[in-house]
Protein backbone atom coordinates (compact mmCIF):
# COMPACT_ATOMS: atom_id res chain seq x y z
CA UNK A 1 0.00 0.00 0.00
CA UNK A 2 3.08 2.88 0.73
CA UNK A 3 4.74 1.72 -2.47
CA UNK A 4 1.36 2.78 -4.32
CA UNK A 5 1.23 6.16 -2.04
CA UNK A 6 4.90 7.28 -3.58
CA UNK A 7 3.79 6.42 -7.16
CA UNK A 8 0.68 7.97 -6.70
CA UNK A 9 2.30 11.14 -5.14
CA UNK A 10 5.48 11.35 -7.66
CA UNK A 11 3.06 10.93 -11.00
CA UNK A 12 0.27 13.03 -9.78
CA UNK A 13 2.90 16.00 -8.76
CA UNK A 14 4.96 15.26 -12.10
CA UNK A 15 1.29 15.44 -14.20
CA UNK A 16 0.66 18.86 -12.96
CA UNK A 17 4.12 20.38 -14.45
CA UNK A 18 3.79 18.65 -17.03
CA UNK A 19 0.51 19.42 -18.36
CA UNK A 20 1.24 23.26 -17.84
CA UNK A 21 4.18 23.09 -19.70
CA UNK A 22 2.77 21.22 -22.39
CA UNK A 23 0.22 23.98 -22.83
CA UNK A 24 2.53 26.74 -22.84
CA UNK A 25 5.00 24.69 -25.23
CA UNK A 26 2.48 24.04 -27.49
CA UNK A 27 3.31 20.70 -27.57
CA UNK A 28 1.34 18.07 -28.33
CA UNK A 29 3.88 14.92 -27.46
CA UNK A 30 3.87 16.66 -23.85
CA UNK A 31 0.30 16.86 -23.55
CA UNK A 32 -0.70 13.46 -24.72
CA UNK A 33 1.58 11.77 -22.22
CA UNK A 34 0.43 14.47 -19.21
CA UNK A 35 -2.43 12.61 -20.62
CA UNK A 36 -1.24 9.16 -20.20
CA UNK A 37 0.31 10.15 -16.31
CA UNK A 38 -3.90 11.67 -15.72
CA UNK A 39 -4.55 8.03 -16.66
CA UNK A 40 -2.16 6.86 -14.47
CA UNK A 41 -2.97 8.82 -11.52
CA UNK A 42 -6.70 7.79 -11.65
CA UNK A 43 -5.98 4.20 -12.37
CA UNK A 44 -3.22 4.25 -8.86
CA UNK A 45 -5.83 5.41 -6.93
CA UNK A 46 -8.32 3.02 -8.04
CA UNK A 47 -5.62 0.58 -7.42
CA UNK A 48 -5.49 1.37 -3.96
CA UNK A 49 -9.05 1.79 -3.54
CA UNK A 50 -8.97 -2.24 -5.00
CA UNK A 51 -6.10 -3.33 -2.81
CA UNK A 52 -7.91 -2.10 0.41
CA UNK A 53 -11.09 -3.75 -0.09
CA UNK A 54 -8.93 -6.91 -1.68
CA UNK A 55 -7.98 -7.14 2.36
CA UNK A 56 -11.42 -7.02 3.75
CA UNK A 57 -12.08 -10.60 4.81
CA UNK A 58 -14.72 -12.67 3.39
CA UNK A 59 -17.93 -12.57 5.01
CA UNK A 60 -21.39 -13.49 3.95
CA UNK A 61 -22.28 -13.54 0.22
CA UNK A 62 -18.41 -12.93 -0.44
CA UNK A 63 -17.43 -16.23 0.50
CA UNK A 64 -13.96 -16.01 -1.97
CA UNK A 65 -13.84 -11.98 -0.44
CA UNK A 66 -12.92 -8.90 -2.38
CA UNK A 67 -10.32 -9.91 -3.97
CA UNK A 68 -11.18 -9.75 -7.41
CA UNK A 69 -11.54 -6.19 -7.00
CA UNK A 70 -8.02 -5.84 -8.24
CA UNK A 71 -8.60 -7.85 -11.27
CA UNK A 72 -11.64 -5.31 -12.23
CA UNK A 73 -9.45 -2.22 -11.66
CA UNK A 74 -6.98 -4.22 -13.27
CA UNK A 75 -9.24 -4.10 -16.76
CA UNK A 76 -10.18 -0.34 -16.08
CA UNK A 77 -6.27 0.02 -16.43
CA UNK A 78 -6.23 -1.75 -19.22
CA UNK A 79 -9.03 -0.28 -20.85
CA UNK A 80 -8.48 3.67 -19.70
CA UNK A 81 -4.83 2.70 -21.95
CA UNK A 82 -6.47 2.02 -24.95
CA UNK A 83 -9.10 4.68 -24.82
CA UNK A 84 -6.41 7.05 -24.35
CA UNK A 85 -4.31 5.51 -27.13
CA UNK A 86 -7.06 6.55 -29.26
CA UNK A 87 -7.45 10.14 -28.07
CA UNK A 88 -3.57 10.63 -29.05
CA UNK A 89 -4.03 9.55 -32.45
CA UNK A 90 -6.63 11.45 -33.23
CA UNK A 91 -4.78 14.73 -31.81
CA UNK A 92 -1.94 13.74 -33.65
CA UNK A 93 -3.39 13.33 -37.14
CA UNK A 94 -4.96 16.21 -36.77
CA UNK A 95 -1.48 18.03 -35.93
CA UNK A 96 0.05 16.76 -39.13
CA UNK A 97 -2.71 18.64 -40.63
CA UNK A 98 -1.94 21.69 -39.02
CA UNK A 99 1.79 21.93 -37.30
CA UNK A 100 1.60 24.25 -35.10
CA UNK A 101 5.16 25.90 -33.74
CA UNK A 102 6.95 24.59 -30.43
CA UNK A 103 8.69 25.22 -28.06
CA UNK A 104 11.85 22.78 -27.68
CA UNK A 105 13.94 23.56 -24.90
CA UNK A 106 11.22 23.27 -22.13
CA UNK A 107 10.01 20.14 -23.41
CA UNK A 108 13.18 18.72 -23.34
CA UNK A 109 13.92 19.40 -19.67
CA UNK A 110 10.14 18.36 -18.87
CA UNK A 111 10.77 14.97 -20.72
CA UNK A 112 13.68 14.64 -18.93
CA UNK A 113 12.55 15.03 -15.26
CA UNK A 114 9.71 12.51 -16.81
CA UNK A 115 11.81 10.04 -17.77
CA UNK A 116 14.01 10.23 -14.11
CA UNK A 117 10.56 9.86 -12.11
CA UNK A 118 9.01 6.81 -14.32
CA UNK A 119 12.67 4.87 -13.70
CA UNK A 120 12.07 5.89 -9.58
CA UNK A 121 8.55 4.53 -9.79
CA UNK A 122 9.27 1.28 -11.99
CA UNK A 123 12.25 0.19 -9.69
CA UNK A 124 9.37 1.01 -6.52
CA UNK A 125 6.65 -1.27 -8.13
CA UNK A 126 9.07 -3.93 -10.18
CA UNK A 127 10.02 -6.01 -6.95
CA UNK A 128 6.02 -6.07 -5.73
CA UNK A 129 4.06 -6.67 -9.02
CA UNK A 130 4.95 -10.37 -9.47
CA UNK A 131 2.15 -12.06 -7.82
CA UNK A 132 -0.23 -8.73 -8.30
CA UNK A 133 -1.79 -8.21 -11.10
CA UNK A 134 -3.12 -4.89 -10.05
CA UNK A 135 0.22 -4.04 -9.08
CA UNK A 136 1.52 -5.11 -12.84
CA UNK A 137 -0.87 -3.06 -14.28
CA UNK A 138 0.10 0.29 -12.51
CA UNK A 139 3.56 -0.85 -13.51
CA UNK A 140 2.90 -0.91 -16.82
CA UNK A 141 1.50 2.43 -17.44
CA UNK A 142 4.79 3.47 -15.71
CA UNK A 143 6.62 1.56 -18.26
CA UNK A 144 4.53 3.23 -20.72
CA UNK A 145 5.28 6.23 -19.65
CA UNK A 146 8.57 6.19 -19.25
CA UNK A 147 8.85 5.07 -22.96
CA UNK A 148 6.96 7.87 -24.07
CA UNK A 149 9.37 10.22 -22.18
CA UNK A 150 12.02 8.78 -24.17
CA UNK A 151 10.23 9.31 -27.09
CA UNK A 152 9.58 13.04 -26.28
CA UNK A 153 12.78 13.66 -25.66
CA UNK A 154 14.13 12.58 -29.00
CA UNK A 155 11.33 15.21 -30.51
CA UNK A 156 12.38 17.73 -28.33
CA UNK A 157 15.95 17.39 -29.29
CA UNK A 158 15.31 17.28 -33.09
CA UNK A 159 12.46 20.53 -32.67
CA UNK A 160 15.17 22.64 -30.77
CA UNK A 161 17.90 21.65 -33.11
CA UNK A 162 16.38 20.73 -36.41
CA UNK A 163 13.10 22.66 -35.98
CA UNK A 164 11.30 19.50 -37.19
CA UNK A 165 8.24 20.98 -35.76
CA UNK A 166 6.08 17.52 -37.82
CA UNK A 167 8.11 15.47 -35.62
CA UNK A 168 5.81 16.61 -32.02
CA UNK A 169 2.98 14.50 -33.87
CA UNK A 170 5.34 11.51 -34.96
CA UNK A 171 6.45 11.70 -31.07
CA UNK A 172 2.65 11.75 -30.22
CA UNK A 173 1.85 9.11 -32.59
CA UNK A 174 4.67 6.27 -30.83
CA UNK A 175 3.13 7.64 -27.05
CA UNK A 176 -0.80 5.97 -28.62
CA UNK A 177 1.21 3.10 -30.00
CA UNK A 178 3.34 2.15 -26.61
CA UNK A 179 0.31 2.95 -24.41
CA UNK A 180 -2.20 0.51 -26.69
CA UNK A 181 0.36 -2.29 -26.63
CA UNK A 182 1.11 -2.00 -23.12
CA UNK A 183 -2.71 -2.25 -22.14
CA UNK A 184 -3.33 -5.44 -24.57
CA UNK A 185 -1.95 -8.16 -22.55
CA UNK A 186 -3.06 -6.84 -19.17
CA UNK A 187 -7.19 -6.42 -20.80
CA UNK A 188 -6.03 -10.28 -21.99
CA UNK A 189 -5.60 -11.57 -18.61
CA UNK A 190 -7.67 -9.90 -16.63
CA UNK A 191 -11.04 -11.00 -18.99
CA UNK A 192 -9.09 -14.31 -18.74
CA UNK A 193 -9.58 -14.42 -14.99
CA UNK A 194 -13.11 -12.88 -14.81
CA UNK A 195 -13.87 -15.63 -17.42
CA UNK A 196 -12.72 -17.88 -14.74
CA UNK A 197 -9.75 -19.47 -17.53
CA UNK A 198 -6.91 -22.07 -15.70
CA UNK A 199 -3.75 -19.97 -15.37
CA UNK A 200 -2.12 -20.30 -18.80
CA UNK A 201 0.93 -22.57 -17.05
CA UNK A 202 -1.27 -25.12 -15.93
CA UNK A 203 -3.12 -28.10 -18.60
CA UNK A 204 -6.12 -29.07 -17.19
CA UNK A 205 -5.13 -32.37 -19.18
CA UNK A 206 -1.96 -32.80 -17.52
CA UNK A 207 -3.66 -32.17 -13.89
CA UNK A 208 -6.22 -35.17 -14.83
CA UNK A 209 -3.67 -37.32 -16.53
CA UNK A 210 -1.69 -36.82 -12.96
CA UNK A 211 -4.61 -37.25 -10.45
CA UNK A 212 -5.52 -40.61 -12.73
CA UNK A 213 -1.64 -41.62 -12.17
CA UNK A 214 -2.67 -42.74 -8.92
CA UNK A 215 -2.76 -46.20 -8.68
CA UNK A 216 -6.04 -46.33 -6.39
CA UNK A 217 -7.68 -43.33 -9.01
CA UNK A 218 -10.14 -45.26 -11.70
CA UNK A 219 -11.20 -42.06 -13.37
CA UNK A 220 -11.24 -37.91 -13.10
CA UNK A 221 -14.54 -36.19 -13.84
CA UNK A 222 -16.02 -32.56 -13.32
CA UNK A 223 -12.31 -31.23 -13.43
CA UNK A 224 -12.48 -27.80 -12.81
CA UNK A 225 -9.80 -25.31 -12.31
CA UNK A 226 -9.82 -21.61 -11.99
CA UNK A 227 -8.20 -18.13 -11.16
CA UNK A 228 -9.61 -16.01 -8.21
CA UNK A 229 -6.69 -13.62 -8.49
CA UNK A 230 -3.07 -14.00 -9.91
CA UNK A 231 -1.55 -15.65 -7.21
CA UNK A 232 -4.60 -17.82 -6.01
CA UNK A 233 -5.57 -20.53 -8.23
CA UNK A 234 -8.26 -23.25 -7.50
CA UNK A 235 -9.49 -27.24 -8.46
CA UNK A 236 -12.48 -28.72 -8.08
CA UNK A 237 -12.90 -32.94 -9.39
CA UNK A 238 -14.88 -36.00 -8.97
CA UNK A 239 -12.27 -39.11 -8.80
CA UNK A 240 -13.56 -42.40 -8.41
CA UNK A 241 -11.62 -44.77 -6.49
CA UNK A 242 -10.91 -48.37 -6.34
CA UNK A 243 -12.67 -49.64 -2.78
CA UNK A 244 -11.10 -47.51 0.06
CA UNK A 245 -11.61 -47.41 3.62
CA UNK A 246 -12.70 -44.00 4.76
CA UNK A 247 -8.89 -43.97 6.37
CA UNK A 248 -7.53 -44.98 2.96
CA UNK A 249 -9.59 -42.43 1.46
CA UNK A 250 -8.42 -39.33 3.37
CA UNK A 251 -4.43 -40.61 3.06
CA UNK A 252 -5.35 -40.25 -0.57
CA UNK A 253 -6.70 -37.07 -0.71
CA UNK A 254 -3.58 -35.74 1.36
CA UNK A 255 -1.86 -37.25 -1.27
CA UNK A 256 -3.34 -36.18 -4.10
CA UNK A 257 -3.32 -31.97 -2.57
CA UNK A 258 0.38 -31.82 -1.88
CA UNK A 259 0.98 -33.26 -5.25
CA UNK A 260 -1.16 -30.90 -6.89
CA UNK A 261 0.74 -28.60 -4.55
CA UNK A 262 4.13 -29.51 -5.49
CA UNK A 263 3.25 -30.28 -9.30
CA UNK A 264 0.77 -27.19 -10.44
CA UNK A 265 1.41 -24.57 -7.51
CA UNK A 266 -2.36 -25.30 -6.69
CA UNK A 267 -2.62 -24.35 -3.29
CA UNK A 268 -6.66 -25.01 -2.44
CA UNK A 269 -8.75 -27.70 -4.29
CA UNK A 270 -11.70 -29.01 -3.77
CA UNK A 271 -11.43 -33.04 -4.20
CA UNK A 272 -14.49 -35.52 -4.14
CA UNK A 273 -14.05 -39.32 -3.61
CA UNK A 274 -16.40 -41.96 -4.81
CA UNK A 275 -15.78 -45.78 -4.17
CA UNK A 276 -16.48 -46.86 -7.66
CA UNK A 277 -17.90 -50.31 -6.34
CA UNK A 278 -20.07 -48.86 -3.57
CA UNK A 279 -21.92 -46.23 -7.08
CA UNK A 280 -22.31 -49.62 -8.90
CA UNK A 281 -23.98 -51.66 -6.52
CA UNK A 282 -26.19 -48.51 -5.98
CA UNK A 283 -27.22 -48.11 -9.21
CA UNK A 284 -28.42 -51.99 -9.74
CA UNK A 285 -31.32 -50.85 -7.30
CA UNK A 286 -33.80 -48.69 -9.39
CA UNK A 287 -35.52 -47.89 -5.90
CA UNK A 288 -32.65 -45.65 -4.40
CA UNK A 289 -31.96 -43.89 -8.31
CA UNK A 290 -33.83 -40.72 -7.05
CA UNK A 291 -31.64 -40.72 -3.93
CA UNK A 292 -28.27 -41.36 -5.79
CA UNK A 293 -26.90 -38.13 -4.73
CA UNK A 294 -27.11 -38.23 -1.12
CA UNK A 295 -26.18 -41.78 -1.31
CA UNK A 296 -22.64 -41.28 -2.70
CA UNK A 297 -22.18 -38.32 0.00
CA UNK A 298 -22.07 -41.09 2.67
CA UNK A 299 -18.97 -43.38 3.56
CA UNK A 300 -19.02 -46.62 1.44
CA UNK A 301 -20.42 -49.75 3.81
CA UNK A 302 -17.80 -51.62 2.72
CA UNK A 303 -14.96 -48.98 3.74
CA UNK A 304 -17.12 -49.17 7.08
CA UNK A 305 -16.82 -53.60 7.17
Amino acid sequence: MQTLWITLGLQGSFFVAELSIGIWSHSLSLQADAGHLFSDVATLGLTLLASWLAQRPAAGQATFGYRRVEILAALVNGLSLLAIALFITCEAIARFQAPEPVLGLPMLITSIMGLVINGLNITILHQHSHNDLNLRGALLHVIADAMSSLGVIFAAIAIYYLNWLWIDAVASLIVAGLTGLSAIPLVQESLRILMEYAPSSIKPAEVAATLKSFEQVESVEKLHIWTITADQVMLSAHLKVKSLTVVEQEQLLRKLQAHLNQEFGIEESILQLTNCEYTESVTLHPLFNKNLVSLLSKPSRQGEE
